[in-house]
């Protein structure tokens, strides 16, 4: 058995796409229109080698309200090579840090869609910074 995929259900495809592929770094491998069920999947992976688990990214096509529960999925998790700055670019990007890395190795944020994003340091943690040392959680994680 290998995993496959985690699906998120995305209210606004643009924004999703940027946060996901413009600011955390992901790619864009496959997309599936259905003009029938009226819904647009995009698959994105890391393009790490070795790596081939993706997230499905689902847009109803007339979905208009913000979806609820999204702190009910839980969350998606990404090691990524430089912790500090990773939340550097995606604070730049207009995304809030709920969970800054204060111990070098762990952040939240949420997506355009509520989702939960844990970021992980690859390898050791870095020493602990400014300013995310002293920078408080912000909102749920």
């Amino acid at each position: 058995m290998r995993f496959l995929h985690a699906m998120v259900r995305v209210r606004d495809l643009d924004a999703a796409l940027h946060f996901f592929c413009d600011l955390l770094g992901l790619k864009e491998v496959r997309r599936r229109e259905s003009e029938r069920g009226r819904f647009t999947l995009v698959f994105l992976e890391t393009g790490a080698e070795g790596d081939n688990a993706q997230l499905e990214l689902t847009w109803n096509w007339d979905q208009t309200e913000p979806y609820t529960g999204g702190r009910n999925f839980g969350h998606v998790a990404f090691a990524v090579d430089d912790i500090y700055a990773t939340c550097e670019r995606l604070q730049a990007g207009g995304v809030t840090i709920a969970r800054p890395p204060r111990d070098g190795y762990m952040a939240f944020v949420r997506s355009p869609d509520n989702i939960s994003v844990e970021l992980l340091q690859r390898g050791d943690k870095l020493a602990p910074a400014e300013p995310w040392l002293s920078m408080p959680n912000t909102g749920s994680w």
